[in-house]
């Protein structure tokens, strides 16, 4: 997550938890998904950061996480129960743990704040030289046939809000959809909003976005003959 404007101390409970069903077949409009899927897919932040911004990014194979706590609280198991949340709600895309740290293919470092700059730069990036931007963040690494690595950096000791708003956002944009806009009020991929959840509009688009119709590369205009069908089958799925 790139810069937020506040900070809440509002604990969320339950962040990992989905809206009702209804709220997923009734409450968004399929024009309001295109535009989501639109928006969030297509382009980065930081367009440095992957191959062709324009073009569809999206694992095409198990994603397997390993994480570094390197904070002083302990955070993995919280890390691990989000992992296990996004294989049950995103169909299409399989997600576990790596009991081999050399299969990961997502890493996610847990720091301080104290502990950020220097891990992105050693870890992220490999370089003392580089740019830090943000709160939090995370690195794709993607080609023509999908996205090979992922890395995301979560701070741990600035409250639970931004921990939780960090971890959700960091990870689900590690899986494709990379980047942010304002217009999308019922998302976490917008940095005014409140959201620190993986929220039904977010599992909605994921799930577009891991449909088997929706390819590594596509250009927008290659997605629109297909999105409309992508779009009832993913309301289908999110329960």
């Amino acid at each position: 997550m790139r810069v937020l404007r506040f900070l809440s101390t509002i604990l969320f409970a339950g962040f990992l938890s989905a809206a009702p069903a209804m709220a997923a077949n009734d409450t968004f409009t399929t024009e309001e998904l295109l535009y989501g899927f639109e928006k969030t897919v297509f382009g980065l932040e930081y367009r440095s950061w992957s191959w062709r911004p324009y073009l569809v990014k999206k694992f095409t194979r198990p994603v397997l996480f390993q994480v570094h706590n390197l904070s002083s609280r302990d955070r993995t198991q919280t890390v691990h129960q989000f992992v296990r949340e996004i294989d049950k709600r995103v169909d299409g895309l399989k997600t576990g743990i790596a009991r081999d740290p050399a299969e990961a293919n997502f890493e996610v470092y847990v720091v301080d704040r104290a502990q950020y700059e220097r891990v992105v730069k050693t870890e992220i990036y490999k370089s003392e030289r580089a740019n830090v931007p943000g709160r939090c963040l995370v690195r794709v690494v993607s080609g023509r046939d999908g996205i090979k690595r992922s890395a995301a950096v979560i701070v741990s000791d600035e409250g639970e809000f931004l921990f939780k708003r960090c971890l959700v956002e960091e990870v689900l944009q590690g899986l494709g959809p990379m980047n942010d806009d304002e217009d999308l009020t019922h998302s976490v991929f917008n940095d005014s909003s409140r959201h620190s959840r993986f929220t039904v509009f977010d599992q909605l688009i994921l799930n577009m976005l891991y449909d088997p119709r929706i390819k590594p590369g596509m250009s927008l205009k290659q997605t629109r003959a297909v999105l409309p069908l992508v779009v009832r089958d993913a309301r289908r799925r999110v329960r």
